[in-house]
């Protein structure tokens, strides 16, 4: 048997629950649809400094806030995963993995998951010191080498929050300057456990049962050389949730992304996308919250205009 709701979300990261926030105010029957932990990614964030309203904050517990937030003002959270989709007709319904749902107008909120390096021996060595999440895995290294593979702010953050445990943490780089943000820079150059290594890309993990040594490559002079190492931990991009949307008619781009317009909305009427799934450029919690907001004000609206 379906249980009906105005609004369905997919995803409870933080667009999702913002989503879930704005359905909830406007007065939709609304639910979101969470298969693993409320918060997405940004729970795995040890530090945020900027979102607003929050000198500080931790990911888990910013997540928690809006958890409790869309709770109190009536969303429901519904922990399953959405297995199929059926988007096309007026009334939406989603198969998952405990049974099914039906609504007026479906929110997609899937989020993105981490790139993998593509070295060989990155897949073997999974859990046993490669890791794509620095504060979920990085207790596991107290006192040893380890190396932060990108270039990026979430590869700057995993080196300085791993420097505080690690006896050393590398940070390699293929390019010879850091995509960072102005204060990350400045915090990674002045930390005496950091050593950055720049034009370098790894090309294999070895070890016996875990992690032991790296090797390496000079993307300027082609020229291999080796690091020890206990632990490789991943930050090299996201890549969008979107492979289970294959069949049911939602545009995405070349790179997988939900394609949507200005009010979030998709090429299929009643169907919205939101957060770090769409093509939007900058992939930030504060803008996740607004995409959520937007797309959420559209669902609204458009089970309004439709009764």
């Amino acid at each position: 048997m379906e249980t009906f709701y105005d609004v369905l979300i997919i995803g409870g990261g933080p667009a999702g629950l913002s989503a879930a926030v704005y359905c909830a105010r406007g007065g939709a029957r609304v639910a979101a649809l969470e298969r693993m932990n409320i918060g997405g990614q940004a729970a795995l964030t040890p530090e945020i400094e900027n979102y607003p309203g929050f000198t500080r904050i931790s990911g888990f517990e910013l997540a928690d806030k809006m958890r409790e937030q869309a709770e109190t003002l009536g969303a429901e959270i519904i922990y399953d995963e959405a297995v199929s989709f059926s988007l096309k007709s007026k009334i939406k319904k989603i198969t998952t993995a405990a049974g099914g749902y039906s609504a007026r107008a479906v929110i997609l909120a899937l989020g993105a998951g981490p790139k993998k390096l593509g070295a060989a021996g990155e897949d073997k060595f999974l859990g046993r010191g490669v890791s794509y999440c620095a504060t979920c895995d990085g207790a596991f290294f107290k006192n040893k080498t380890v190396v932060v593979a990108g270039g990026g702010n979430t590869a700057v953050e995993d080196a300085l929050y791993l420097a505080r445990i690690a006896q050393k943490a590398y940070l390699i780089h293929r390019r010879d300057a850091l995509r960072a943000d102005a204060a990350n820079l400045k915090a990674v150059s002045a930390d005496p456990n950091i050593e950055i290594l720049w034009n370098t890309v790894a090309t294999e993990v070895c070890g016996q049962n875990k992690v032991e040594l790296l090797k390496l490559k000079n993307t300027l002079t082609g020229e291999p050389f080796e690091i020890a190492a206990d632990a490789l931990f991943v930050a090299v991009g996201q890549a969008p949730n979107t492979s289970i949307l294959g069949g049911t008619g939602v545009k995405l781009n070349e790179g997988g992304y939900i394609c949507v317009n200005a009010h979030m909305r998709t090429n299929i009427k009643g169907v919205y996308a939101a957060g770090d799934c769409t093509d939007g450029h900058l992939k930030q919690i504060v803008t996740a919250c607004a995409s959520g907001a937007v797309a959420a004000n559209a669902a609204v609206m458009q089970m309004t205009n439709d009764k």
